[in-house]
């Protein structure tokens, strides 16, 4: 049977977040990934007025990817009250080939986005002053693949990879409150566990 894959997000809330807060946040949270050894750095980053629906007002791609206080200092330069910031890096991550099968370790997207408090109709509300969106949630369920001894130590490293970014993010960066989601209405850390337990 086919699982459908969904999006994979943390929702980041702290107690005070102003305009001035907003940066030195997100780069505290932006410092808690392991950046892939392939694609090291910030390799994008772009600034969305008033909502999503609108067009960015910068984008920029850099390759090879920079600082994460340059990438910082560069979106920084337009704070705005009503303003979402968005941080793109890579970490690495095992997946199967899709020439071979064979497990290998790629780079997958991560993105950082950061709500002003008037972005949006106040979307922070719901997805977070900070919000990590990971990508699609296959790398950590594989709902289609088998476990067995080559497999399952696999999952269970990019499992292990959310779970310390998770907690590095608890332990370094003053949140008031976190929620790691995806969009189907299971509840992910109940899925995660689910599939670990399901071993060969």
């Amino acid at each position: 049977m086919y699982i459908m894959a969904d999006p994979l997000y943390l929702s980041l809330w702290f107690s005070h977040f102003t305009q001035s807060d907003m940066m030195p946040r997100l780069l505290s949270v932006v410092r808690q990934l392991m950046f892939s050894g392939l694609r090291p750095g910030i390799s994008a980053v772009a600034v969305h007025p008033v909502s999503w629906s609108e067009p960015t007002i910068l984008e920029r791609r850099f390759r090879p990817g920079i600082d994460p206080e340059q990438a910082i200092a560069i979106v920084g330069d337009m704070l705005h009250p009503d303003y979402a910031y968005l941080v793109e890096g890579y970490w690495d991550l095992w997946v199967p080939s899709e020439e071979t099968g064979e497990w290998v370790v790629e780079p997958r997207p991560v993105k950082f986005i950061a709500h002003s408090l008037d972005f949006d109709d106040g979307a922070y509300q719901e997805s977070g002053h900070i919000q990590v969106d990971f990508g699609l949630d296959t790398p950590f369920l594989f709902d289609d693949v088998e476990l067995n001894d080559t497999t399952e130590p696999r999952v269970r490293a990019n499992v292990q990879k959310l779970v310390n970014f998770t907690n590095a993010v608890e332990k370094n960066c003053g949140i008031g409150g976190r929620v790691l989601w995806s969009e189907s209405e299971e509840n992910l850390a109940q899925k995660l566990i689910s599939r670990l337990q399901k071993t060969h």
